[in-house]
């Protein structure tokens, strides 16, 4: 069995900087190596630090670039640099050599060479190149070489996008290929893709040829580059970027690059060769307005501000090729996307919408019908593998081939065919046998048109997956408006939020109650928290107690945070085990509730944190309790204490948020006895449901907690005095220090005289008491009413 645990990176720019850092994410010993400084002259052989000076400054800047490589700063000490001179020869010693040096193919070969000069047999050889052919490597190299060798192209960055193409060559061994599949799946939490060998590989070939189709209608319609990011971004299910700042983003060379590249190299490609790249990107060219990475190119920032605080940004006029300011996109298309939740119907609606942004959306797309259609069988195989790369390379929540299935596959074709285009022939021999699909769900499992035996297949991988989309034929166990119990299968029930942005109002609180309720008294093993959803939960409902504490109604609101803890500490004092899968923000109540779950499996991006503070509030979801709880258990016989509670102290008045899994453990919020990360977001219900059947084994009901050790009046001067050194610091303001004050009180267990044991009810109690207070304080709900209206926090 291969194993990987050391790999050598060669090349230290952006790419390979930033390919060395998820490696040390995933735990693996990394040696990134690089060039020797153009000053090497001057320097002594023994000035090691300024002979990897590349190396390590590209590595330094990474560190500190947003969005962070690292899930935690600390693991850049798996990283070890050097440089290609004096450091080559120890890659003998490493599992998996990957090359990410400049898209030049001599300088390829080059390195190539050395690498089959110290390389030990077996050892895997890969490629990042996005473009050059992977088989034009090989010249020269040796047979153990060429069958150990082939593509890996990661996405920029590489933590966090979630695609990684594994290109082989006739060369490559089949088990050198499905070790990669499956290791970037397994380990590396990537969406694998096999792609052939062809210009371009898959997401970049189709990706850019969509961005290429709307540049090139965008001027034939008539519309302003404001107007086609709106309709082109969350409206379809694209990033929030559309596709003019998307090409600000990817940089316009590079485009441009790519572009004409599939143009020159792709001479049966029937619609991407005739492309010419348009005037007004040929300016952005020729004045060296690059994008983002020069600060300029289709949107140009001028440092100013409106009259609400927001940055002026000025947008290329596409005819006169001036800038200037752009009206907010008013087109009926669009508003017809902001009415509709449900992505297959949005899309379906703008794509049918009879003003000129939905004849941009239903041109781009039939083209986009047409073409992916006709790359089959010469950039993949199978059709599955176009919608994964695309989902997961750019970011798209539907694939091309979803796209289609959503405005219906005989639909497409007649529209596509009276645009002019050509579709291929295997599309209407699949309607031709009743099959009207590309995709169908059973039995929870995904199927998809296999086009080689002409009848539906199980998407390769997908056993590995709980997706609850596949679950909507079967009727739920349960259900209300804001919450579905699903039967995932072995006896374990998953609990799906369906309320807006999941958040946790009445409706997922009695969800949660009722799952619990029916799986005690049923025959199931445990429960699942978990979605398919880019964000777990944003957390409570504030809306909800915006609205109660505005009409003051404080029993009412009593008696919502009062269920909000009591659903919490059921999580953990059931008879049957609860566990959490995370992904995205796990905010706030979010946060509290699987703090209180048996176990919680959280994707590597779960963003995680007790944010309430900033709303003016304290965690009233048992979240103060919990903290003050895990303080104690933490204090040991001749321990000092008042450290550990000034550290869950700042943790709360902060606002501290881990921004991946693995920092959440630093915070407090994970613990290692109970918690654990799932690298790929799409294995953490799976994961959860496996940890549930795990736990069910002779699985005991918790007692509520009577011996929860607090400080009183000791701790209470200890956190005090903390809460002023934030203020000196300015990291706090006075209605800030009020509301740490109230934190204090709370994690000490109120005015005690000295130390004491308290139950957890006892501290609920008083968290629910400051909560309320703090709900009567007009900065409180200055601050509530400026996150509702402007979705960030106001600090007054």
């Amino acid at each position: 069995m291969r194993r990987i645990t050391k790999v050598a990176v060669l090349g230290s720019g952006v790419m390979g900087s930033g390919i060395a850092c998820h490696l040390a994410n995933v735990g693996l010993q990394v040696l990134l190596l690089d060039i020797l400084p153009p000053n090497i002259a001057d320097l002594k052989p023994t000035d090691q630090a300024s002979r990897n000076s590349i190396a390590n400054a590209a590595l330094a800047a990474a560190i500190k670039s947003k969005p962070a490589p690292l899930y935690d700063n600390a693991f850049a000490s798996r990283i070890t640099t050097g440089n290609f001179e004096d450091d080559f020869q120890k890659i003998k010693d490493y599992d998996w050599v990957i090359e990410v040096v400049v898209e030049r193919l001599d300088i390829k070969q080059q390195i190539f060479e050395k690498v089959d000069q110290f390389r030990k047999k077996g050892t895997l050889v890969t490629s990042n190149t996005s473009g050059i052919p992977i088989h034009m490597m090989l010249e020269g190299r040796s047979e153990d070489f060429q069958e150990h060798f082939c593509g890996t192209h990661f996405f920029n960055p590489p933590r966090y996008m979630r695609l990684l193409e594994i290109i082989p060559t006739k060369a490559t061994r089949q088990d050198v290929v499905d070790f990669f599949l499956e290791y970037g799946d397994v380990y590396l939490g990537k969406q694998t893709v096999l792609a052939k060998d062809t210009p371009a590989f898959i997401a970049n070939r189709v990706g850019v040829y969509a961005m290429a189709k709307i540049y090139q209608l965008t001027t034939e319609i008539g519309l302003s580059i404001t107007e086609v990011d709106a309709l082109t971004g969350p409206a379809i299910g694209r990033p929030n970027t559309g596709t003019f700042r998307l090409g600000d983003l990817v940089g316009h060379d590079t485009a441009a690059k790519v572009i004409q590249g599939i143009k020159d190299n792709c001479p049966n490609d029937e619609q991407a060769g005739a492309f010419e790249i348009p005037k007004y990107l040929n300016f952005l060219l020729e004045n060296k307005f690059l994008g983002n990475k020069t600060g300029q190119g289709f949107y140009k920032k001028t440092g100013e501000k409106d009259e609400k605080g927001k940055p002026v940004i000025l947008a290329l006029n596409l005819d006169t090729l001036e800038y200037g300011l752009n009206p907010k996109p008013s087109l009926p298309s669009i508003g017809v996307a902001k009415q509709i939740d449900d992505l297959p119907k949005r899309v379906k609606a703008v794509f049918s919408a009879e003003d000129q942004g939905g004849e941009l959306v239903r041109r781009s797309l039939l083209g986009l019908f047409a073409y992916v259609s006709n790359r089959i069988p010469e950039i993949a195989n199978d059709l599955y593998s176009i919608d994964d790369a695309l989902r997961a390379g750019f970011a798209w929540d539907l694939g091309p081939f979803e796209y289609w299935d959503a405005i219906g596959v005989q639909e497409g074709i007649e529209l596509a065919e009276k645009q002019g285009e050509k579709v291929a022939s295997w599309v209407k021999e699949m309607l031709a046998a009743g099959n009207e699909r590309f995709y169908k769900r059973e039995a929870g499992k995904l199927f998809y048109y296999n086009i080689k035996s002409k009848a539906y297949k199980e998407v390769p991988g997908t056993e590995s997956f709980v997706i609850l989309e596949n679950y909507r034929d079967k009727k739920p166990v349960f259900q209300n408006p804001d919450a579905t119990l699903h039967d995932i299968g072995d006896g374990v029930l998953c609990l799906e939020y369906q309320s807006k942005a999941n958040t946790m109002g009445e409706g997922v609180l009695r969800g949660i109650n009722d799952a619990i309720k029916i799986a005690e008294e049923g025959d199931w093993k445990g429960l699942v928290l978990g979605n398919n959803a880019k964000n777990f939960s944003v957390g409570a409902n504030l809306m909800m107690v915006a609205m109660m504490a505005y009409e003051q109604e404080w029993d009412q609101l009593g008696f919502a945070v009062k269920m909000f803890q009591n659903t919490v500490m059921r999580c953990r004092y059931s008879s049957i085990p609860v566990v959490a899968a995370t992904q995205g923000y796990v905010f706030g109540g979010a946060c509290e509730t699987i703090m209180h779950c048996d176990a919680a499996v959280c994707a590597a991006e779960s963003y995680i944190g007790l944010v309430e503070v900033g709303v003016g509030l304290l965690p009233g979801g048992a979240g103060t309790k919990e903290l003050a709880l895990r303080a104690s258990d933490a204090f040991f016989e001749g321990d000092v204490q008042i450290p550990t509670l000034i550290e869950k102290f700042k943790t709360i008045a902060l606002a501290s948020v881990a921004t991946s899994a693995p920092q959440a453990f630093n915070l407090g919020y994970l613990q290692h006895k109970k918690d654990s990360v799932a690298v790929n977001a799409m294995r953490n219900i799976a994961d959860a449901k496996q940890k549930v059947l795990e736990l069910a084994n002779n699985y005991v009901q918790p007692i509520e907690r009577q011996d929860v050790t607090v400080l009183g009046r000791g701790g209470l001067g200890a956190l005090y005095v903390a809460a002023n050194e934030l203020k000196l610091g300015n990291y706090a303001s006075e209605h800030d220090i009020k509301i740490a004050k109230k934190i204090a009180f709370v994690l000490c267990g109120g005015d005690l005289t000295g130390e004491q044991k308290v139950s957890e009810r006892y501290l609920l109690d008083l968290e629910r008491e400051a909560f309320l207070s703090l709900c009567g304080e007009q900065k409180t709900l200055e601050r509530i009413q400026y996150m509702l209206t402007n979705n960030k926090p106001l600090r007054n």
